[in-house]
């Protein structure tokens, strides 16, 4: 395992019984941003990075009883607090890495990536191995739940030039590996950027 992966593991392992509790009102945050994948009944998701799984119940409603809804982390801690969450009814977990899926090309319509964009070793590789488990024509939505400014505020920060979510960055990010944004948004309440497969 990489150092970036130990790295990530130590930190959501050291807050993954509490995390939920921290965080209490993103709920209907999550929900908002999964309705906006426009998800139909009986496709196939993939959350990648999904820690306690707070989005999968919306995307599970999305997708009805016959769509197939993945969670996927490297964090066996956050798995397990998904599970005494009561979230593993409405999604399959898979303790895997999202930058090395075992998943099969072109399989899913839709993944939700929820704070995971600053977590990937090498992002535009491992966008690339998202764009290879989507459709052409699948959507990606890379989300938090605060906008990035909020979120320097919260880690006593600045936002840099160099932030991989400022759309100037991330949208030639996307693009180099095989996805189309289509809207981006950062505000006090949210981030969300989405993103087409490209063919």
């Amino acid at each position: 395992m990489s150092d970036d992966h130990t790295h990530v593991q130590e930190f959501f392992s050291a807050r993954a019984a509490e995390w939920d509790r921290r965080f209490p009102d993103d709920g209907p945050a999550y929900a908002a941003a999964v309705a906006e994948l426009g998800l139909r009944e009986g496709d196939r998701v993939l959350d990648a990075g999904c820690g306690t799984g707070r989005a999968l119940t919306p995307v599970r409603a999305a997708v009805g009883p016959t769509g197939v809804v993945v969670g996927a982390d490297l964090t066996p801690a956050m798995l397990e607090a998904a599970v005494g969450a009561g979230r593993d009814r409405d999604g399959r977990l898979l303790l895997a890495d999202v930058t090395a899926l075992p998943l099969r090309s072109r399989s899913l319509d839709a993944v939700f990536g929820a704070g995971l964009i600053s977590h990937l070793p090498e992002p535009a590789e491992n966008l690339r191995e998202l764009a290879r488990v989507v459709r052409p024509g699948g959507v990606l939505a890379l989300f938090h739940p605060i906008g990035r400014a909020a979120l320097a505020a919260r880690q006593g920060r600045q936002i840099t030039p160099e932030d991989l979510r400022a759309e100037a960055n991330l949208r030639p990010l996307l693009a180099g590996s095989g996805w189309h944004m289509t809207s981006y948004t950062d505000e006090a309440a949210r981030f969300l950027a989405l993103a087409v497969r490209e063919g």
